[in-house]
């Protein structure tokens, strides 16, 4: 009869106790818990024990990982990402004019440019927390500044905003700064 056991690996015999080391990004060994396979499948009874000791399905699952602080690196990558979305993740066919997510949700009036200006302002935020002096964080802020005024005009500042890029002027500036700080 084949393996019907969906949580178990085909290589393995079910009687196998030994199992591979699952090793975090960080190097650290990820131990054993009641949702991890012990060789023989899901167990189903760690799983209500742990259950019932902590109340509810949602908290079986373990969100240290996600909570666990970032690097500069990931963080930087993170804000690199997301300014790259907001500001030239797309392509207009047949031209090379980049827009992103900022001048769509610009076109909705005052409310898109709120939202978007809040974003950018949660960018200067992220770079504030990563050690980025004043006068750094005042020049990105001003970026935002004129990016959310213009950007209230309904034509003219959509097209601003396509063109202005003030997340990629920001992160590149953070960018230059991290650059030239000891490590």
């Amino acid at each position: 009869m084949p393996n019907d056991d969906p949580f178990s690996s085909g290589s393995r015999s079910r009687g196998s106790s030994s199992r591979a080391k699952v090793i975090d990004q960080d190097g650290r060994e990820i131990p054993q818990g009641p949702f991890r396979s012990n060789g023989s499948g899901f167990d189903a009874s760690a799983f209500r024990t742990f259950q019932q000791g902590q109340g509810s399905f949602v908290s079986g699952f373990d969100f240290s990982a996600a909570l666990r602080p970032l690097t500069r690196e990931q963080r930087l990558a993170r804000l690199d990402a997301i300014a790259k979305l907001l500001d030239v993740a797309f392509i207009v066919p047949g031209t090379n004019i980049r827009y992103g997510i900022d001048g769509l949700i610009g076109l909705v009036p005052i409310v898109g440019d709120i939202v978007t200006t809040a974003i950018s302002l949660w960018l200067v935020r992220e770079a504030r927390a990563l050690g980025a002096p004043w006068h750094i964080t005042a020049r990105m802020l001003g970026n935002v500044a004129v990016d959310g005024v213009v950007g209230l005009v309904p034509v003219a500042g959509d097209a601003f905003d396509v063109m202005f890029r003030a997340n990629m002027r920001n992160v590149r500036m953070l960018k230059r700064w991290l650059d030239r700080q000891p490590r």
